[in-house]
C-alpha cells in the first residue's frame, strides 16, 4: 500500500479515531488542536476519551512514530498530502450545522497547503460544503473530498477497523481514489461519488436511524395500550432481512451528538429545497414525545395517576450517559427525561458507571452524583432506569429492596429481567411489556 503522510486537525471522538486508527494502517499522522493541555496529555499516551482500544492505539502509534501531536493546524499541515478536517459541526440558530469552526481552519490553513494535497471533510456537513471549502481555498491544485464518518461512541475504533462501507465523494476522480486508498487494507465496500451525494449519505443515513428508533418507541406505546409484548414484537419484525434487529430496542428517546443534530440539519436541507419533509419532523415530534411518556411512566409507577403530582418526590436515577460504554453527556435522553423529573418537581440523586459525583458539568445541575448505585437507591420512591448499562442487571436487587423507600422500578430501556427484579419484591415497570 502507498503510506500516506497525513495531517488530522481535531481530536475530538472522530478526529483522535480516525488519526490513531490510520496510524496503525501504517500512515505518518500528525493531529492537531487548539487545547495545549490536550496535545501535551496525548503526547504523553494519555487518552481522555472513554473509548475502548483507543488508548492502546494512540500509544501503539506513537512508540512507532507513525503518530504524533502538534499545537494549532498551521503546525501539522506542514509537508502533508491529505488533511481531514475533524472539527465540531454542532446545531446552530434554527437547526443548521454551525460551519464557522471549518471555515475558520480553511482561511487558517488554506495558503500553507502544500500543492496537489487533498482535504477531506470527515465531519458531517450540509451538502454544498465540499463546494463552499474548495471557494474558500480558492486553490486549483488542491482537490476537497467529502469521506463522512460512521463511528458509533463506544464503538469507534471497531467501527474504523471494520466499516460496513467506506464512501468518498468528490467531483475529482483521482481524489476520491487517493483517499479511498488510504483505507484499502480494511478490505470494505467502497462508494465513490460526487461530493454533494457523500454529504448527504451521512445525514439519510442517521435520520433514518432516528426514524426507526420512534418507530420502534410508537410500537411499544401501542404494545402498552394494547396488552402485547414489544419484546416478542421486534423480535418477529426483526428476523425479516429487510428490516433487522439493529436499532429496535425501545427507549426513553434517541439523542447524543449526532442524530438530533443530523435530524434538524436534514431539515434546514428540505427547507432551503423547498421540500417539506414531514416524515423528518414526524420522527422529532415523536421523540419528545417520548420523554414526555417517560415521565408519564414515573408518575403513574410512583403515584398510581398518571397525571399524579411528583412534588417532593425522591428518585433514584440510574444512568446519564446518552449510551452505555461512553461518559459523553451531549443530548443525552437520560438527561432530557431527569431535567423534566425535575421540572415535575421531583428530588433526584443520580449514579452512572462513567461519572463521579465530583464531577462539575453544567449538564448534571439539579441532580446529586453519587459513586454508589446503593446510595443513589436509599429512601427513594422509585429507580428510573434511563441508561443501557449492562451493569445494572447484574445490581443485587434484594440488597436494593431493603434500602429503597418503595420498592419500585421503571425500566425505560427494558434493560432487567423482569422476573429478578419482582423476585427482589419489586414492582417493575417497562417499555411495551406487562
Amino acid at each position: 500500500m502507498f503510506v500516506r503522510r497525513i495531517a488530522v486537525v481535531g481530536t475530538g471522538y472522530v478526529g483522535l479515531t480516525t488519526g490513531a486508527c490510520l496510524a496503525s494502517l501504517g500512515h505518518h499522522v500528525v493531529c492537531a488542536d487548539v487545547d495545549a493541555e490536550k496535545i501535551k496529555r496525548l503526547s504523553a499516551g494519555e487518552v481522555d476519551i472513554l473509548e475502548p482500544g483507543l488508548a492502546e492505539l494512540v500509544s501503539g502509534g506513537l512508540a512507532a512514530g507513525r503518530l504524533s501531536f502538534v499545537l494549532g493546524a498551521t503546525a501539522a499541515v506542514e509537508g502533508c498530502e491529505v488533511v481531514f478536517l475533524c472539527v465540531p459541526t454542532p446545531m446552530g440558530v434554527g437547526g443548521v450545522a454551525d460551519l464557522s469552526v471549518v471555515e475558520s481552519v480553511i482561511e487558517e490553513v488554506g495558503a500553507l497547503l502544500p500543492a496537489n494535497s487533498v482535504v477531506v471533510n470527515k465531519s458531517t456537513v450540509p451538502v454544498g460544503t465540499a463546494l463552499r471549502t474548495a471557494e474558500l481555498l480558492d486553490r486549483e491544485d488542491v482537490a476537497v473530498v467529502s469521506n463522512p464518518e460512521f463511528l458509533r461512541e463506544g464503538s469507534a475504533v471497531h467501527d474504523f477497523m471494520h466499516p460496513d462501507r467506506i464512501v468518498v465523494g468528490c467531483d475529482q476522480q483521482d481524489a476520491a481514489e487517493r483517499v479511498a486508498a488510504l483505507y484499502a487494507r480494511l478490505g470494505a465496500p467502497t462508494v465513490l461519488t460526487d461530493a454533494a451525494s457523500a454529504e448527504l449519505v451521512k445525514y439519510a443515513a442517521n435520520c433514518y436511524l432516528a426514524m426507526k428508533l420512534s418507530y420502534v418507541n410508537a410500537i411499544a406505546e401501542l404494545c402498552d395500550r394494547l396488552g402485547a409484548d414489544i419484546s416478542d414484537v421486534t423480535e418477529g419484525m426483526g428476523y425479516d432481512k429487510r428490516i433487522g434487529q439493529a436499532f429496535l430496542q425501545p427507549g426513553p428517546g434517541w439523542g447524543g451528538s449526532c442524530l438530533p443534530k443530523d435530524t434538524s440539519a436534514m431539515l434546514q436541507l428540505a427547507d432551503a429545497a423547498d421540500f417539506e419533509f414531514r416524515l423528518i419532523r414526524a420522527t422529532i415530534d415523536t421523540n419528545n414525545r417520548q420523554r414526555q411518556r417517560m415521565v408519564e411512566k414515573v408518575r403513574t409507577a410512583v403515584t398510581g395517576k398518571r397525571g399524579g403530582s411528583l412534588s417532593k418526590a425522591k428518585l433514584g436515577v440510574l444512568g446519564l450517559t446518552f449510551k452505555a460504554g461512553t461518559d459523553d453527556l451531549r443530548d443525552s435522553p437520560a438527561l432530557a427525561v431527569a431535567a423534566l423529573l425535575r421540572q415535575a418537581g421531583a428530588k433526584l440523586v443520580g449514579y452512572d458507571p462513567a461519572l463521579r459525583s465530583g464531577d462539575t458539568r453544567t449538564d448534571l445541575d439539579g441532580i446529586t452524583l453519587v459513586d454508589d448505585p446503593y446510595v443513589a437507591a436509599e429512601g427513594v420512591e422509585a429507580l428510573v432506569v434511563l441508561t443501557e448499562w449492562p451493569e445494572f442487571r447484574a445490581l443485587d436487587w434484594a440488597k436494593l429492596a431493603g434500602v429503597v423507600g418503595r420498592p419500585v422500578v421503571v425500566d425505560t430501556r427494558n434493560l432487567l429481567d423482569p422476573d429478578v427484579v419482582r423476585r427482589a419484591g419489586f414492582q417493575w415497570e417497562g417499555l411495551g411489556r406487562h
